[in-house]
């Protein structure tokens, strides 16, 4: 996953450049060019994230709780074309989709999974399902856009959208291929040192696979058939990298797991670096790393990260914008831990700050249950003084009470 998309849909367009789609983008643009959609969420350019990151936003509202504001979820089923298919943004959604827009599977995905946890979109998702399995690939796989080659990232979102729509991964197949098919294709082996357990984005030209975190927090969680939102998975021993293993998902799982948490041991993050310059945190990435760890059920490996990014991710989340803030959201998610204190920081709110307020959530609401508890017990307990107040007056003694009456208020 990872808040990038800008990148993707170039390098979808163009050639694939080894990093994963869609790809990060680590400064978003400061002046949009097309102004910013009432209803979606950020304040960067929309062309290329659009559907993305309100997918995000609106899952990991759904996630703590949140009701989306009304305008919110319909800017992002406007979004949907006929066919059943999204784009990464429509301008001009009063205009039909046309063979010059490019659709892609990974806003597709991310809407399917986005919608079918708010409910009651279930015709959009349908749709948007048929229309993803109209374009699997005959290894199992889907790429980024219709007849792209597989790679681990768009294979794995779909996946996720299909469990999210109450399919089985297992019997969703092309040409007798499934998702699990294309990913094993896509994994290292384990006796290859440092690399083994890891998943390729996509093989080189010469079929070569190369190591990529990204693709390889995807991978976990694309064989085990799972989104973006999930819970630890049954804690085991810490994972190992095993070939023989390697023929059923949990154990593919378990490969690219033993691969995280080994890249994670020193450091806490992840890294990423490019060309000429130095490595530098790549927080996104650790996120997805906590995600498929907690999933795969190595939450002890997870802790770590975890524990991170609470301490440094702040100011990658608040330049990011709201993608970062699910990203984090589904990461503290995965390891039971409450995003609303998160480092020092209430997650949730920072994300619904960026776009239309929500209609309500479930710290208002028990914010709410306080006031008419605190209602309560200032009424009950004026009753009670005032009528020993009168018991007294009637007995003639003329004393003077100091009556206090003190409020709870819960601390959110």
């Amino acid at each position: 996953m990872n808040i990038r998309r800008s990148a993707a849909a170039l390098a979808a367009a163009t050639v694939v450049l080894g990093a994963a789609v869609p790809a990060v983008a680590a400064t978003p643009s400061p002046t949009p060019s097309v102004a910013i959609p009432d209803g979606l969420y950020g304040t960067t350019d929309p062309t290329y994230d659009g559907v993305w990151r309100q997918s995000l936003a609106l899952l990991a509202q759904r996630t703590t709780g949140v009701t989306p504001a009304d305008r919110a979820v319909a800017w992002l089923t406007g979004q949907q074309c006929a066919s059943g298919a999204f784009a990464a943004f429509r301008a001009d959604t009063a205009k039909a989709c046309d063979a010059k827009l490019m659709v892609d599977t990974n806003s597709t995905a991310a809407a399917v999974q986005a919608l079918a946890a708010l409910g009651g979109h279930q015709s959009a998702t349908e749709k948007a399902v048929s229309w993803l399995k109209s374009v699997q690939n005959a290894d199992g796989g889907w790429g980024y856009t219709p007849g792209g080659a597989s790679d681990a990232n768009s294979t794995s979102v779909v996946a996720g959208a299909m469990t999210a729509a109450g399919e089985k991964t297992s019997e969703v197949r092309k040409g007798g291929k499934s998702s699990y098919d294309a990913l094993l294709k896509l994994s290292i082996k384990c006796d290859i040192d440092p690399d083994g357990g890891a998943f390729a984005y996509q093989p080189d030209k010469k079929g070569a696979l190369a190591a990529n975190a990204d693709a390889t927090a995807a991978g976990v969680l694309g064989v085990l058939g799972k989104g973006f939102v999930t819970t630890a998975g049954k804690t085991s021993a810490p994972p190992t990298c095993d070939s023989a293993t390697a023929g059923t998902p949990s154990g593919l799982a378990r490969n690219g797991a033993a691969h995280l948490a080994a890249a994670v041991l020193d450091a806490g993050y992840l890294k990423s670096a490019l060309p000429g310059a130095e490595d530098q945190p790549d927080y996104g990435n650790t996120a997805d790393a906590v995600v498929a760890l907690a999933a795969q059920g190595a939450t002890e490996q997870a802790r770590k990260p975890l524990a991170w990014l609470e301490q440094n991710s702040a100011a990658w989340a608040k330049q990011s914008g709201p993608a970062a803030y699910a990203q984090l959201i589904f990461a503290a998610h995965a390891m039971g831990a409450d995003p609303r204190h998160f480092g020092g920081a209430d997650l949730v709110a920072q994300l619904d700050a960026t776009g239309p307020t929500p209609q309500a959530t479930a710290k208002a609401t028990d914010q709410a249950a306080d006031a008419d508890a605190d209602k309560k017990d200032d009424s009950d307990a004026g009753f009670g003084v005032w009528w020993i107040v009168g018991v007294f007056l009637v007995a003639g003694i003329g004393i003077g009470f100091l009556i206090s009456v003190r409020g709870r208020k819960r601390q959110p």
